[in-house]
């Protein structure tokens, strides 16, 4: 007896159709992320599924491995990028502080050496360097046309430099009479001083000195017995105004 090949829409589905089907409903779940439920017992029974290199869905997994391997490595570049800004504005904080504190440091020396010139300059000296009194103030004897001595003598040998002993103004330099040549230079703090006796002069009338600073050399020019230097302290520039020189010295810091 023979049969034929049922057709008409009770024909059940051929193993090409079933195949086709196949693949739309793994490119579906691959598409929506829901890879587990290829292990569902319903593909599995299927002997005809295909296969996932049939699918195409070890290309989906390796896609999505390296986008994610992208995003890590895009999340590790911003971290880096931040910890860099962060490392930069560290610098730039650090850089600031040491200079500020540099400027501050220049600034306390500066301070300190504009303090260490002020004091220089208000202090005083010995005329003459290591020297000491020979004649004391007021001595008497003929020597002096006055009677008495209107300074003190300094021991200084010929040629010995002989400074200012503090700051001022030359009101006076040239020969004195019996000073011989001499100088008288009026101080910051308005009293005057005279040298005299010297062999050379080094400073001119209305010229400024400092404490220490080289004014003439010492001889024995004038009224005098041997190379020494007269000193005197006033309260102006004339003669006769004359005060005690070693009390004058000791009272500014000098130790006569």
């Amino acid at each position: 007896m023979a049969f034929t090949r049922a057709t008409g829409k009770h024909r059940g589905p051929s193993r090409l159709t079933r195949r086709s089907a196949g693949l739309a409903g793994v490119a579906t779940l691959a598409t929506t992320g829901v890879i587990g439920t290829l292990a569902s017992p319903a593909f599995a029974a299927d002997t005809d599924a295909p296969s996932l290199e049939d699918t195409g869905l070890t290309q989906v997994v390796a896609a999505d491995s390296l986008a994610k391997t992208i995003d890590a490595q895009a999340a590790a570049q911003e971290r880096e990028a931040v910890e860099a800004l962060e490392r930069a504005k560290a610098a730039a904080e650090a850089k600031r502080k040491a200079e500020a504190r540099a400027k501050e440091i220049r600034a306390a020396k500066e301070r300190a050496a504009r303090e260490a010139e002020r004091k220089r300059l208000n202090s005083f000296q010995l005329p003459v360097a290591g020297s000491y009194v020979t004649t004391g103030y007021k001595a008497g004897g003929s020597l002096w046309s006055s009677g008495s001595h209107s300074g003190v003598d300094f021991r200084a040998a010929y040629g010995s430099t002989v400074v200012s002993v503090g700051s001022g103004t030359v009101v006076e330099a040239g020969w004195g009479g019996a000073y011989g040549n001499n100088i008288v230079i009026r101080m910051n703090d308005g009293t005057y001083t005279q040298y005299g006796h010297l062999s050379a002069i080094s400073v001119s009338v209305g010229q400024s000195v400092t404490p220490g600073q080289q004014i003439g050399i010492s001889g024995s020019t004038g009224n005098s017995t041997g190379p020494h230097l007269h000193f005197e302290a006033r309260t102006s520039a004339e003669y006769g105004s004359d005060i005690n020189p070693v009390a004058y010295l000791r009272a500014r810091g000098v130790n006569v």
